[in-house]
């Protein structure tokens, strides 16, 4: 008779395939890595065809971002202030740097449109601004003698002076100057002949467009403040200087703005 208490054990071998082993899992990640890539290649791509101030204003957004600072705030809400401040802060406009440029300037208009009378002309910069002065030189003046009517040359050299700093953002000194010759006038002396001469250069500057608001002081100084120290007589003593004064709260012109660009 049979024992019936024991039993067949079968074990069935599977044989799986390593496609089975993995599953499709890998598709998802490959899938994943595709579609990453192509959202970076398209960031390049949207960075390249974006401003270049606009570049730098998202760089250092991300440069300073800080998630527990900046949580719950969108980057739109902020980007045109950082834009603002990358177009103020990369390359600022001071005064001094003003008042070089318009030195340079003047020296090249000069050159091109007073080149005859480019001797008369001496310019410099000063500390906050720019000094233009006009000078007789021997045998030429600028003013004829005991008068302040200004000559042809005078005037033509005021018009060009005038049309080169009626935009700048500065304002403007006039002085007149004479030299220590002792004037034969009757009751005028150097020092009305100067302050006069003063005022007839103010008013070609404004008759060629300078504002006259931009105008701080006309002032005559008789011979008290020579050129040419030594010889108090030189006839380049007499002169009349215009200043142009760029005060602390300098705001850049439009041509500062110009030159920037350019450079």
């Amino acid at each position: 008779m049979a024992d019936k208490s024991k039993s067949t054990i079968i074990i069935k071998k599977i044989k799986k395939s390593h496609g089975d082993h993995h599953g499709g899992s890998w598709k998802v990640a490959y899938a994943d890595f595709v579609t990453a890539m192509m959202a970076f290649f398209l960031l390049l791509w949207l960075i390249t065809m974006v401003e270049p101030e606009k570049r730098a204003a998202v760089a250092d957004y991300f440069r300073t971002f800080n998630l527990f600072q900046q949580s719950g705030k969108s980057f739109m809400e902020q980007s045109s202030s950082i834009h603002t401040e990358i177009k103020t802060t990369v390359e600022p406009v001071t005064g001094e740097k003003a008042a070089e440029r318009l030195k340079e300037q003047l020296k090249t208009v000069i050159e091109e449109k007073l080149k005859e009378l480019k001797d008369h002309i001496m310019i410099e910069t000063v500390e906050g601004g720019v000094r233009i002065q006009i000078v007789d030189l021997e045998g030429d003046p600028m003013f004829p003698l005991s008068s302040s009517v200004p000559t042809d040359k005078a005037k033509e050299i005021l018009r060009v002076v005038a049309e080169n700093i009626k935009d700048e953002n500065a304002r403007i000194a006039v002085e007149g100057h004479t030299d220590a010759v002792p004037f034969k006038g009757g009751k005028i002396t150097n020092w009305e002949l100067s302050t006069e001469r003063a005022s007839a250069a103010r008013r070609e500057l404004e008759a060629n467009g300078v504002d006259p608001a931009k105008i701080a002081r006309v002032v005559g100084y008789a011979d008290t403040m020579p050129l040419i120290q030594e010889n108090p007589k030189d006839p380049r003593n007499r002169r009349i200087s215009i200043i142009l004064m760029f005060e602390k709260g300098y705001k850049p012109s439009k041509t500062d703005f110009i030159q920037g660009k350019q450079g």
